[in-house]
């Protein structure tokens, strides 16, 4: 069979990555706020949601066992998409908090497995060199994911917010998401190869001893404590601002927020702030090959801290011009997409190599999870407590332990050279 271009499916697959993490983490955060759930509440339970993202290295041997990579890329693809689609009814009823927070759940689960399987399928059925040439496809075609649903789609919500009231509006908008993710199961369908037969682990057993065996190396190497506390400590001030933020976009004048529409936030989000995240993460690029990691690290870090300041003076002018206010968000998204490579880079060369490159590439990014979520779960209580503008003081306090942990990290000597094959994606 005549092999297909990795142009026809790479792009399409971490599209099919990146819809349902941002709609869980970003967008169901504008669609509880228009539907009138507390901050705190709205906080706490879409960041509990993500766990999946988080837990994944658990599950991930036992997609050795069964069937092919693509299959479960199909299957989970298409589950998501019926996911969607019930999310979407769910919204009619009395109690469409608990309902939906509890699909919202499984539409995770199901799309952290998707992620597993989806980069099995990149690795396996890409040489080395295609790797290469193709991982800049991933960043870009995941972020392209985030501009619709972050932007086209929540501009889409709130026009229909006015013309068939919010409920329905957003009904609308979940089910769309379904739809897009059924119609790339099809199309994947036809182009995705198959990423390699089940066979790596053949029972339970093996299963476990092999998971094991990841579990022990990872804890093994050599700085591990110090590599764990830097993956956690480097977005501390984020995980705190990436859920307020919307809101305090969202949230009337009176209450210290901005007073933005829906649709505002989405013509906000939706073309620039993407533009600015993917020159930036190239830029990046380019100066940490000129200068190497060691040497780059704390400057990353900078850009990638620094840029909150631009909430601070968001949450103190209150500027009601949307160009001033999208100007800040520009500025921020070069410096999240500029400093992030930092904390990539660093998983990819000081944590990753070794016997398991990928199953520990996977656990670091596991661990940055874990620690994104716990700021994240706990930022709608602080900022109910503080205020928007006192809130966003302390996010700039709070990137104190980022540029510590950045400064005193040491670098271990790994000898082995590092592989082009781990997928790159801002999460």
């Amino acid at each position: 069979m005549k092999k297909t271009t990795p142009a026809f499916w790479v792009p399409t697959l971490y599209f099919a990555e990146g819809l349902p993490f941002v709609t869980i983490n970003v967008v169901s955060v504008l669609m509880y706020k228009s539907l009138g759930i507390s901050d705190a509440d709205i906080a706490f339970f879409t960041t509990l949601v993500i766990l999946p993202w988080t837990l994944k290295p658990l599950w991930g041997p036992a997609l050795e066992m069964f069937k092919t990579k693509k299959y479960f890329v199909l299957a989970t693809q298409f589950i998501g998409g019926i996911g969607f689609g019930v999310l979407a009814l769910s919204l009619k009823l009395p109690s469409f908090f608990q309902y939906s927070i509890a699909l919202l759940g499984i539409i995770a689960f199901n799309g952290a497995t998707h992620d597993i399987a989806a980069d099995g399928v990149y690795i396996n059925a890409l040489t080395g060199k295609e790797q290469a040439e193709y991982v800049g496809w991933q960043g870009a075609f995941y972020n392209v994911a985030k501009v619709l649903s972050q932007g086209a789609f929540v501009y889409l919500a709130g026009t229909l917010e006015h013309s068939i009231g919010v409920v329905h509006a957003w009904m609308v908008v979940m089910a769309m998401f379904g739809a897009i993710m059924i119609i790339l199961s099809i199309y994947h369908a036809r182009v995705l190869p198959t990423g390699g037969t089940a066979g790596q682990v053949k029972t339970a057993k093996e299963a476990f001893g092999t998971f094991w065996d990841v579990v022990k190396t990872f804890f093994e190497k050599k700085y591990i404590g110090w590599g764990i506390a830097f993956i956690i400590l480097y977005r501390f001030a984020e995980g705190q601002a990436m859920k307020i933020v919307p809101l305090f976009f969202r949230a009337d004048r009176a209450a210290g927020g901005l007073g933005l529409s829906t649709a505002q936030i989405g013509i906000l989000y939706g073309i620039f702030p993407p533009i600015a995240f993917i020159l930036g993460s190239i830029l990046a690029g380019y100066f940490t090959a000129r200068k190497g990691l060691r040497k780059s690290l704390l400057i990353l870090c900078a850009f990638f801290n620094i840029p909150f300041a631009v909430y601070t003076f968001l949450a103190i002018a209150t500027p009601t011009s949307l160009v001033t206010i999208g100007t800040a968000v520009v500025f921020e998204y070069f410096g999240y997409g500029f400093g992030f490579v930092g904390l990539t880079l660093y998983m990819m060369q000081q944590i990753a190599p070794g016997k398991y490159k990928m199953a520990h590439y996977a656990f670091a990014t596991g661990v940055m999870n874990l620690g994104l979520m716990i700021p994240s779960a706990l930022s709608g209580f602080i900022s109910d407590y503080l205020g928007y503008r006192h809130f966003f003081i302390w996010v700039l306090i709070a990137t104190i332990p980022s540029f510590l942990v950045t400064w005193l990290v040491p670098f271990r000597e790994v000898e082995e050279e590092v592989s082009p094959a781990i997928p790159v994606q801002q999460e």
